[in-house]
């Protein structure tokens, strides 16, 4: 019996750098795809937090929806502002964006219906007391690797670049 070698002859070879046009559809299909994001905030005295949160994305803005007593919660009221990062580190999207604050009765029902079925997690039904946050995204950016942070902005003052 002879043994056989682990070590493949074949080599990786990396794609060149996405177009802007092409890192746009990229994230727009992971928006539209993807169900939970990194959610980064600071309280007022500047203490940074970092949370996992579920979102849906409705073409224009995501929403999300958090313990109002929560620092998360906190955070997204006092600042009205919002760092989310969606993906792996070789394939990041950042998101920076301004943050409304919604009790959960001013939402239309079928929003509230669509987010509980995308994410499986319906806020409305629980004793604890929630709050719906709309973040509208004022810069996009995203990259996977050192040949992509060179034109990384997707967006700019809640524009499309691309």
């Amino acid at each position: 019996m002879t043994a056989t070698s682990a070590h493949s002859t074949e080599t990786a070879t990396t794609p060149g750098p996405r177009s802007r046009a092409g890192r746009r559809r990229d994230t727009e299909r992971r928006l539209a795809g993807d169900v939970d994001l990194w959610v980064a905030t600071a309280s007022t005295e500047g203490m940074p937090y970092l949370v996992p949160l579920s979102f849906d994305w409705d073409g224009a803005t995501l929403l999300v929806a958090t313990p109002t007593a929560s620092p998360t919660g906190r955070n997204l009221a006092a600042s009205r502002t919002v760092r989310l990062g969606l993906g792996a580190t070789r394939d990041v999207t950042m998101i920076d964006g301004d943050v409304e604050v919604l009790d959960l009765s001013a939402l239309p029902a079928e929003r509230g219906d669509r987010f509980a079925a995308r994410t499986g997690f319906d806020p409305r039904t629980l004793a604890t007391p929630y709050r719906w946050f709309r973040i509208t995204p004022r810069r996009i950016q995203a990259w996977r690797e050192a040949d992509e942070l060179t034109g990384r902005d997707l967006m700019r003052d809640g524009h499309w670049l691309a």
